[in-house]
C-alpha cells in the first residue's frame, strides 16, 4: 500500500520556523524510490539537526549502500527544533523523511547513529513524533525495527529499554544482512510476529536484541551477570568488520545540503581503525585493525565524488589521516591533478610525531593555509606517558617552529582535563606548552604576530578502553582545573595575550559519563529527562545540567546507586560491566593489563610497526591489519583541467 506524503501539512508549518529549508529535501544526489517496488524499507537517522546530521559519513555510506539494493529503500530523518516540533503536535504531522516526507511510523527499519550518546533524547523526541511506542515491550507489528549503531552503541544498555536491536561495529554488510533477514521474514507472511524476526536476528551472533538478555544485579548496585533468556541467543555478540574497504567505495555520490551545514567539502575515508594505542581514546580501540584504502581507490573516490557534487574541498578522514602509509603521494598526487581546479584538501587534527612541512604545504597548496590543529591531549610529559600520546614538547616545539617558518602563523593545540591520575601540575603545564610555542614562533619569524588557541575537553572514560575502569573527574574538580589554568594564562604579560583560551565546563562531560559507562537503570533518568523538556543535549544552549541531576535523582531513587556511583568511581577488574557481553574483540585482560601500565606510566608502541601486543582483534575477528605501500600511483595520472 502507498505511503502518502506529509508534505502539504508539513508545507504550511515552515513560514512559522526558523530555517524551513532543512526540512524540504531535495539535495543533490538524494534518492526517492517507488515505495510499491520495494519490500524492505529503512528510515536512517542522524539523532541531531541537520547542519549536523547532513555531512554524517556513516549515515551517507547506509544510505546509499542500501538504496542501490533492488527492492529496498531508504529515506533519512533529522531531529527537527523545538518550535518544529511544537507545531508539529499541533497539527498532529509525524516525524517524517526528508527525501519523500512520509511518516517514519510506516518503515520497516528506524535506524540510528549515535556517535555521542548526548543524543539520547533526541531519539525519544524522534520516537514520540513518529507515533512509535518509545519501549519496546509496548510495539506492535506494524511498528518499525528500533535500530541503534554508531560508537555509542558499543554500550546500548542505557537505552535497552527503548530498542529493538542495536549493532556494533562496520554497518555497511551488517544493513544488507538485517535486510535480507526482514525480506525473508516477510515474505513468508510475517510468522511469529515481531518477536520471531527479532530472534533471527540474535542468533545469526551479530546482532544485540536487549529484550533477550536478563540482567541480575548484586546487593551492592554491581551488576551479577547478563543472561541469555532465549533459546539459541548467544552470551556475547559479536562486532561487524569490513575488512576490504575498496570493495565499499561509498559515498559514491555524495548529497550536497540545501542549508547551511557543520562541513562543507566532500569527504573520503582513507583508512579505517588506528592502532596507535591512545588509552582514551575509544574510536580506536573498536574500530582495530587498521585497514588501508588502496591509493588508486581514493583517486577514484575522489574524481567521482567531486564531480557529483562540484566542491572544492575534499576532507581525507580517518582517525589520523596523516598515518596513511602512503599519505605523500596521496596528497601530491591530489594537489597535482586539481591544482587548476584550486580544490583544497584537508585533513582532521594531525599528530605533531605524522607532521611534516611537505605534507601541510601539499594540503594548503590549492586552498587556503589556515591554521594548523595538533591534538597533544596532554600537558605534561608524565601525563601523556599514562595516555600512550607518545609526543615529547620537543617534538611539538620543533615542529611548529617547522610550521612558523614556513608561513603559518596559527597553531591549535587540543587537550584533556581530567585524565586518569592528572594533578593540578599537569594540567598548568599546558599554559606552559603554549607559552614555548608562541616564544619559538617568534624566535623563527622574528615578530610578535603569533597566535596560539588552547582548546580543552574533559576527559570521559569510555567503554572498550583501558580507561573504563577509571575514575572520572568530578565536574567541580574539573572547572577548578581550568579556572587555575586560565588565570595563569591571563596573568602572563609576556604570551597572554596571543593565547586563545577555550574550554567546556565539566558539567556536560558528567552527564555524557553517565550515560558512556550506565546500564539500564539509566533508561528512567534519559526517559525522565525527556519528559522534562529535554532537547538537544549536544548543544551547550539547550543542554541542562540541573535538569539531568533532578532527573537522576528521581529515576535512580530506590536502586542504591547515583550519578556518582556511575561516573567517579573507580571499578574494580573483577567487577562486571554493562557492556561485557558486546565484543568489539579486544581482550578484557589486554585491555586492563594496559591500564596498570597507564598507571605505571609505561608506553606500548603502535603494533603495525611492531610484533603483536595480543589485544585479540585479529583472531578473535578473524581480521588483520592491512597497510601499504602498494607500489601503485594515483589515477588517473594526467592532470585535470577546467
Amino acid at each position: 500500500m502507498t505511503v502518502e506524503s506529509v508534505f502539504p501539512r508539513l508545507e504550511a508549518l515552515l513560514p512559522h520556523v526558523q530555517k524551513p529549508i532543512q526540512y524540504v529535501g531535495g539535495e543533490l544526489n538524494s534518492t526517492v524510490k517507488d515505495w510499491d517496488a520495494c519490500d524492505v524499507r529503512w528510515a536512517l537517522m542522524y539523532p541531531d539537526a541537520y547542519e549536523v546530521g547532513l555531512p554524517n559519513q556513516g549515515v551517507m555510506i547506509l544510505y546509499e549502500v542500501l538504496n542501490e539494493r533492488e527492492g529496498v529503500l531508504a529515506e533519512r530523518t533529522y531531529s527537527v527544533w523545538p518550535d518544529l516540533e511544537a507545531l508539529m503536535r499541533e497539527h498532529d504531522v509525524p516525524q517524517f523523511t526528508v527525501d519523500a516526507h512520509r511518516p517514519v511510523k510506516a518503515f520497516d527499519v528506524f535506524g540510528l547513529s549515535f556517535s555521542t550518546e548526548l543524543g539520547y533524547t533526541n531519539m525519544l523526541t524522534a520516537l514520540d513524533l513518529a507515533g512509535i511506542p518509545m519501549e519496546s515491550k509496548d510495539r506492535g507489528l506494524d511498528d518499525p525495527i528500533v535500530l541503534a549503531g554508531g560508537h555509542a552503541a558499543f554500550n546500548p544498555e542505557p537505552i535497552a529499554d527503548f530498542l529493538d536491536c542495536a549493532v556494533v561495529g562496520d554497518g555497511e554488510q551488517a544493513v544488507l544482512d538485517m535486510t535480507e533477514i526482514i525480506r525473508a521474514w516477510k515474505a513468508e507472511g510475517r510468522p511469529g510476529g515481531r518477536d520471531e524476526v527479532l530472534l533471527r536476528l540474535a542468533r545469526t551472533g551479530g546482532f544485540y536484541v536487549p529484550r533477550f538478555y536478563d540482567v541480575e544485579y548484586l546487593p551492592d548496585g554491581r551488576i551479577g551477570r547478563v543472561v541469555p533468556n532465549r533459546p539459541g541467543v548467544p552470551w556475547r555478540v559479536s562486532k561487524h568488520t569490513v575488512m576490504d574497504l575498496d570493495e565499499w567505495p561509498y559515498p559514491k555520490q555524495p548529497l550536497v545540503p540545501l542549508a547551511e551545514t557543520v562541513h562543507e567539502r566532500m569527504s573520503v575515508e582513507i583508512f579505517r581503525g588506528c592502532t596507535r594505542g591512545c588509552r582514551f581514546c575509544q574510536a580506536g580501540m573498536i574500530t582495530r585493525p587498521v585497514r588501508e584504502r588502496s591509493i588508486t581507490g581514493i583517486g577514484e573516490m575522489v574524481e567521482r565524488g567531486l564531480k557529483a557534487t562540484g566542491f572544492e574541498e575534499v576532507g581525507l578522514l580517518s582517525l589520523s589521516s596523516a598515518d596513511h602509509s602512503e599519505i605523500a603521494d596521496i596528497t601530491k598526487g591530489l594537489a597535482d591533478r586539481y591544482s587548476e581546479d584550486k580544490v583544497g584538501l584537508s585533513l582532521p587534527s594531525t599528530r605533531v610525531d605524522a607532521f611534516n612541512i611537505d605534507l601541510a604545504n601539499e594540503l594548503s597548496r590549492n586552498g587556503r593555509r589556515s591554521g594548523l590543529t595538533f591534538a597533544p591531549e596532554g600537558g605534561s610529559e608524565r601525563i601523556r606517558k599514562v595516555i600512550n600520546k607518545m609526543v615529547s614538547e620537543e617534538d611539538l616545539i620543533n615542529t611548529v617552529a617547522t610550521a612558523y617558518g614556513n608561513g603559518w602563523r596559527q597553531v591549535k593545540l587540543y587537550f584533556m582535563c581530567g585524565l586518569p591520575t592528572e594533578t593540578d601540575e599537569d594540567v598548568l603545564q599546558i599554559g606552559e606548552m603554549a607559552k614555548n610555542v608562541i616564544a619559538k614562533g617568534r624566535e623563527v619569524t622574528g615578530t610578535n604576530d603569533i597566535r596560539c588557541t588552547v582548546s580543552i575537553g574533559g576527559f570521559v572514560p569510555k567503554p572498550h578502553t583501558p580507561f573504563q575502569w577509571a575514575p572520572q573527574l568530578s565536574a567541580e574538580d574539573t572547572d577548578a582545573r581550568l579556572t587555575k589554568l586560565r588565570d595563569s594564562i591571563r596573568n602572563d604579560r609576556k604570551f597572554g595575550k596571543n593565547i586563545g583560551f577555550r574550554y567546556h565546563d565539566g558539567k556536560p562531560g558528567i552527564i555524557e559519563g553517565l550515560l558512556s559507562r550506565g546500564d539500564r537503570r539509566i533508561g528512567a533518568v534519559i526517559r525522565a529527562v525527556y519528559d522534562d523538556g529535554g532537547r538537544f543535549d549536544g548543544w551547550r544552549e539547550h543542554f541542562s545540567y540541573d535538569r539531568w541531576i533532578a532527573c537522576a535523582e528521581k529515576g535512580l531513587a530506590g536502586t542504591g546507586v547515583d550519578v556518582d556511583w556511575y561516573t567517579t568511581r573507580e571499578r574494580a577488574y573483577e567487577e562486571v560491566l554493562p557492556w561485557d557481553h558486546l565484543d568489539s574483540g579486544l581482550d578484557k585482560d589486554w585491555l586492563w593489563e594496559d591500564w596498570q601500565d597507564a598507571l605505571e606510566e609505561v608506553e606500548v608502541e603502535d603494533c603495525r610497526w611492531t610484533p603483536c601486543f595480543d589485544c585479540g582483534v585479529c583472531p578473535q575477528m578473524d581480521t588483520h591489519i592491512q597497510v601499504g605501500p602498494t607500489g601503485k600511483k594515483l589515477l588517473p595520472l594526467t592532470v585535470v583541467k577546467s
